[in-house]
C-alpha cells in the first residue's frame, strides 16, 4: 500500500492498527482539500473535526476556542500521572487559485489547501482514532485544531481565549509536511525550527513634479532604489556571518503606470525580515530605521519605517526535540531521522504555543526530489503519508504518557 512501509519499525503498532484507516483517511483529507476556508473561517472544517472525533469516540469535545478552534480529549488507561500533552494541527487554507484538475481540487475560487493543512487535520483526526480506541497511555491527550495559522495567528487566539488554562498541559507538539523530505522521514532539531516574520512598510516621502525636469522634484523613486539596496547592507555588514536574517523588499508602489512623465511625490515599499533571535530582530529593527532615514535625508526626501513583529521564532526545548526524535527513531529508524535538521526562515504560529509551553515542531517529509513545494497553485498533500503522521502523534503520547505495565 505504502512505498515507505517496509521503513516502518516491527513495533509501530499505532502505524499498523491506523494503516488499515488509511482509505477512510485520504477520503477525509481530499474532502477537506476541496472545501478550504480562510483563518477565522472554517466552519465546515470545524464541523467536518468534530463528526469526526464523535465518530473516534473521544472523551470530550470542544468548540469556538480562538473563535473557530477544536478541542478533544481523550483519556488514557488511568490517569495516575495527572499528565497531558498536547498535539495541534492547523485547518485553514490559503487565498490562491488552484491550478490541479483532480476530482478533489478546490471547490471555491480563490482558495486552497496550498500548506497541507488539510493533511494535517486529517492525520491529527487518525491519532484520535487509535488513542481512543487502544488508550495505551497514563494521562490525557489534548487534541487541537488550530484556525488561522496562515498570518492570522490562531494559535495566539486561542491561547488568549484561555487554552491552556483550560487545559494545561505539560508539553506540546506540532508537525508540518515537508515536500523536500523523501515520505518515511522526519525531522526536528533542539533549537530553532522556524523565523520570526516581521512586516515592514517604508514610505518615502519626496516632491513630485514633471518627468522632463526633474531638477524641480525629489523623486521618491530614486530614492526607494538607493533604499532597496542600501538595506541589504543590514544583513552582511551588521549581523554576524554565524547568524541568521533575511529582508526582502517584496513590493513596491509609486506613481501611475498611465502617468508616464510624472514623477510622484510618495512611494511605498512593503516587504519582510526574517530573524532567530530578539537580539538579532531589534538590532535590524534599529538599522532599518536609520538606514531608510539616512539614504532619504541624502537625497533631499523622507522616510517612515513601520515595523511590525507579526509571528516570534519557532524555538524548540531541546528535552522534548529529543524525546520527538526518539520516538520518530522507533517508528521509521534511526537512519530515517534528521535530529539536527537545519531550521527554516519561513514562519510558523505554533511559535506562539512554544512561547508558553515546552514542546516540538518536526516536519513529516512527504514528497523528495521533484516535489511540488508549499504554497505552490499545483500543490497537493501526499495521502501515502497520513498513516505514518497519524502514527508519530500516537507515539508521542504513548511514549511521553506510558503505561507502567505496558512497556513500548
Amino acid at each position: 500500500m505504502m512505498s515507505h512501509t517496509s521503513r516502518i519499525r516491527a513495533h509501530g503498532r499505532a502505524f499498523a492498527h491506523i494503516a488499515a484507516l488509511h482509505p477512510e483517511l485520504t477520503a477525509l483529507r481530499r474532502e477537506l482539500h476541496a472545501h478550504p476556508e480562510l483563518g477565522f473561517e472554517e466552519h465546515y472544517t470545524a464541523r467536518r473535526v468534530v463528526e469526526s472525533l464523535k465518530v473516534c469516540g473521544v472523551d470530550e469535545i470542544h468548540t469556538q476556542i480562538g473563535k473557530t478552534g477544536v478541542v478533544a480529549l481523550i483519556h488514557g488507561r488511568r490517569r495516575d500521572s495527572g499528565r497531558m500533552i498536547g498535539l495541534r494541527a492547523d485547518m485553514d487554507a490559503l487565498p490562491m487559485n488552484e491550478l490541479n484538475d483532480f476530482a478533489w481540487k478546490s471547490t471555491r475560487a480563490g482558495l486552497m489547501h496550498g500548506c497541507g493543512h488539510d493533511g494535517h487535520t486529517t492525520m491529527l483526526i487518525g491519532a484520535a482514532r487509535y488513542l481512543a480506541e487502544t488508550r495505551r497511555f497514563d494521562g490525557t491527550a489534548v487534541l487541537i485544531f488550530q484556525p488561522g495559522e496562515e498570518g492570522f495567528a490562531g494559535a495566539k487566539a486561542m491561547i488568549e481565549d484561555g487554552l491552556f488554562e483550560r487545559f494545561p498541559v505539560q508539553s506540546v507538539y506540532a508537525m508540518h509536511n515537508w515536500p523536500q523530505m523523501r515520505p518515511g522521514t522526519v525531522g526536528v532539531n533542539p533549537g530553532p525550527m522556524m523565523a520570526a516574520a516581521d512586516r515592514i512598510t517604508i514610505e518615502v516621502t519626496g516632491k513630485g513634479g514633471h518627468g522632463a525636469h526633474p531638477y524641480l522634484t525629489v523623486d521618491p523613486v530614486l530614492v526607494s532604489a538607493h533604499i532597496i539596496t542600501a538595506v541589504q547592507s543590514i544583513v552582511s555588514r551588521n549581523v554576524r556571518a554565524i547568524d541568521n536574517a533575511v529582508i526582502s523588499l517584496c513590493s513596491m508602489q509609486a506613481g501611475d503606470p498611465g502617468a508616464f512623465s510624472v514623477v510622484p511625490g510618495k512611494a511605498t515599499m512593503v516587504g519582510t525580515v526574517r530573524t532567530f533571535s530578539p537580539e538579532i530582530q531589534s538590532l535590524v529593527e534599529r538599522r532599518l530605521n536609520e538606514v531608510c532615514s539616512g539614504v532619504a535625508l541624502g537625497l533631499g526626501a523622507s522616510a517612515h519605517v513601520r515595523y511590525e513583529r507579526i509571528y516570534p521564532a519557532t524555538l524548540n526545548t531541546p528535552d522534548e526535540a529529543r524525546f520527538a526524535a526518539h520516538v520518530a527513531r522507533d517508528l521509521v529508524g534511526d537512519e530515517h531521522v534528521d535530529a539536527e535538521m537545519d531550521p527554516s526562515m519561513g514562519a510558523e504560529d505554533f511559535s506562539f504555543m512554544l512561547q508558553v509551553k515546552p514542546g516540538a515542531y518536526l516536519r513529516l517529509g512527504q514528497g523528495g526530489e521533484g516535489s511540488c513545494f508549499l504554497h505552490n497553485s499545483r500543490y497537493d498533500f501526499n495521502d501515502e503519508v497520513l498513516p505514518l503522521g497519524a502514527a508519530l502523534h500516537a507515539g508521542l503520547i504513548e511514549q511521553g504518557m506510558p503505561l507502567s505495565d505496558d512497556p513500548l
